[in-house]
């Protein structure tokens, strides 16, 4: 009897190992990564009016506005249209970016390369090179 539950016990700790079983200090660590990516993010972002910034949380709820402070676990978003601020822990954070440049943004673009690209057809001599 007693040979048999060892033997699934043992079985059992094979299996979870096989598996893949992270104990919680592995989740730990990843969560810490996480948090320090995102840290990293913001950071990059800096601080003030122009560091537009959406943010994803792990509840689902999405937040857009400027970063006005960064701290050691936590940076803080103000709302532009409403002046709201809310502190936001790392950890709290799914995804950090930036807000789409919009319209004109991507227009700029396109016109450049348009311009561009009318330009070297302008100067080709027609590919002739003899």
């Amino acid at each position: 009897m007693h040979r048999r539950a060892l033997a699934i016990i043992v079985s059992g700790m094979l299996w979870s190992s096989m598996l893949g079983y992270q104990p919680a200090g592995a989740q730990a660590q990843g969560a810490t990564r996480a948090a320090s990516a995102v840290r990293a993010a913001v950071e990059k972002l800096g601080v003030g009016s122009k560091a537009r910034v959406e943010v994803k949380l792990r509840d689902g709820t999405k937040l857009k506005g400027s970063v006005s402070s960064i701290g050691e676990d936590s940076f803080t978003i103000t709302d532009s249209k409403t002046g709201a601020s809310r502190t936001v822990a790392y950890a709290e954070v799914a995804r950090v970016k930036e807000p789409n440049r919009g319209f004109w943004a991507r227009a700029s673009v396109l016109a450049v390369a348009a311009v561009a690209v009318t330009a070297m057809a302008a100067l080709d001599d027609g590919g002739v090179g003899y």
